[in-house]
């Protein structure tokens, strides 16, 4: 028997054409591996493939999910007959893991515990629940104008350098430690250094215990980082519906997921559409942001970091992205110049829970009553350029004063933050923050100057700010 026969007994192939993260591999006729299935490469079989098309009768066309260094054609190929699994369960708490679920924490290698393919089924509509709950941050500006919903996506919108990462990260101090469930932080495209930033943080603020951390980073394969977003979500997954608890899905950056399906849909050879995105960007998102969703078992909430191009909210990977969302959170780059922190534009942002028979009538009229002072002053801006403050009625002018103290006390030092500005972080409940906003847009601080409300926790903070400021 010969070499090439004992190999097609074993269902083996060999690999044809390498093209950098592509591999092509021929297999014996009525052996080809299914879509989706793993395969490993390489003498050492240690290069991990992914089928993506079937190119003929024999050949598959696969992507890398490491590095392809060392493969070249005629190298074996053997098939796992399964798609990529991945661990799961509660020995995963408190570590670091990348899309295959092995520790890149220095800790010890995850053993005895169930495996799970990372492929799997949204929801069915039948398990689905329908009650709206609201899910509080601690954050004013967020709480108050775009509040978040349990079981649902949020989303935080801006280009680069307007604080994303940081509000994920505050995010996650506020709502994990009085959080019952677990939470996972899925770092997708992003930079190393941030990965060691979060691990490092979330240990200081004790709740690693309850977090695993999953990372495909900027340096990886663009195979790996298209599918680290379902690798956290397999076992954000187990603990919702097997463990029945709540999980806070992290995920940083979106748009990077999308990033990554686009340069595998050009090395695959696929028409690119408009602006060069994948032609399958729509399925590819859905499939994903689909299977987070709340059960009657537990919920995945989800808040999800979204890199705009060029602040450009028509680029197609936000307009796919905003679809599939509850709540979106807009971050503006003039804000964040004016030290406006969180950077969060008032206008632009929106939620489908602010209304009033979800948040009541008293949240609700808040809201409107604050969104409508944001929009007189923005309109009021171009007069006051051309002509100044002085210029406008006596009406006008109170309307800016109140837009311009609520932008400030919407303001907010975070506990991320303070090893940079030296002030210490605050959690505002809603109440708290509800009842400041009510009591600016009744004129009540008009005898103070704007800046005593600018960094504050709840707003009775202001006078004792602008004493020890000594703010005239």
């Amino acid at each position: 028997m010969t070499d090439e026969t004992e190999r097609e007994n074993q269902g083996q192939g060999r690999v044809v054409a390498v093209r950098g993260s592509v591999v092509d591999s021929r297999f014996p006729p009525g052996q080809l591996p299914e879509i989706r299935h793993q395969l490993r490469a390489g003498h050492n079989r240690d290069i991990r493939l992914e089928v993506m098309t079937h190119v003929d009768t024999k050949t598959v066309r696969s992507v890398a999910l490491v590095p392809t260094w060392g493969l070249s054609r005629g190298d074996p190929v053997e098939t796992t007959g399964a798609p990529t699994v991945v661990p799961v369960g509660t020995e995963l708490l408190g570590r670091a893991v990348d899309v295959f679920g092995e520790p890149i924490d220095g800790g010890e290698a995850v053993v005895g515990v169930e495996r799970r393919p990372i492929h799997r089924h949204s929801v069915a509509f039948t398990e689905r629940t329908t009650i709206s709950e609201v899910f509080v941050t601690g954050i004013k500006a967020i709480d108050v104008l775009a509040p978040l919903e349990r079981g649902g996506k949020a989303g935080l919108f801006g280009g680069a350098g307007v604080g994303k990462t940081v509000l994920i990260t505050e995010t996650i101090h506020n709502v994990a430690g009085v959080h019952e469930g677990v939470s996972i932080f899925c770092g997708i495209g992003e930079r190393c250094r941030e990965a060691e930033e979060m691990y490092r943080e979330l240990g200081s603020a004790g709740v690693i215990e309850n977090t695993v951390l999953v990372f495909g980073q900027m340096n990886e394969q663009p195979g790996a980082r298209l599918r680290v977003g379902h690798t956290a979500l397999t076992m954000a997954e187990y603990f919702r519906d097997d463990l029945r608890q709540d999980v806070l899905l992290f995920i940083d950056n979106i748009f990077r997921f999308v990033q990554a399906g686009s340069e595998v849909s050009g090395l695959l050879g696929q028409i690119p559409s408009r602006l060069g995105y994948q032609p399958t960007l729509g399925a590819e998102l859905a499939e994903l942001q689909e299977r987070i969703a709340s059960t009657t078992s537990g919920a995945i909430t989800s808040v999800q970091a979204v890199y705009v191009p060029a602040d450009d909210f028509t680029d197609p990977a936000a307009v796919q992205v905003f679809g599939h969302l509850s709540a979106s959170i807009v971050l503006s780059r003039e804000r964040a110049s004016q030290g406006l922190y969180p950077a969060i534009d008032p206008l632009r942002s929106d939620s489908k829970m602010l209304a009033p028979q979800i948040v009541g009538r008293n949240h609700y009229d808040i809201a409107r009553e604050v969104r409508r002072t944001f929009a007189g002053y923005e309109e009021l801006k171009t007069v006051i350029g051309m002509l100044g403050l002085d210029e406008l009625s006596r009406e006008d002018q109170q309307i800016v004063a109140r837009a311009r103290r609520l932008e400030r006390f919407l303001t907010q030092p975070f506990f991320t933050t303070e090893q940079f500005t030296g002030q210490p972080g605050r959690v505002v409940s809603l109440a708290e923050t509800l009842q400041g906003c009510e009591r600016i847009l009744s004129d009540e601080f008009a005898d103070l100057p704007e800046e005593a409300l600018y960094m504050i926790g709840n707003v009775d903070e202001a006078r004792e700010h602008a004493r020890d400021k000594r703010i005239v």
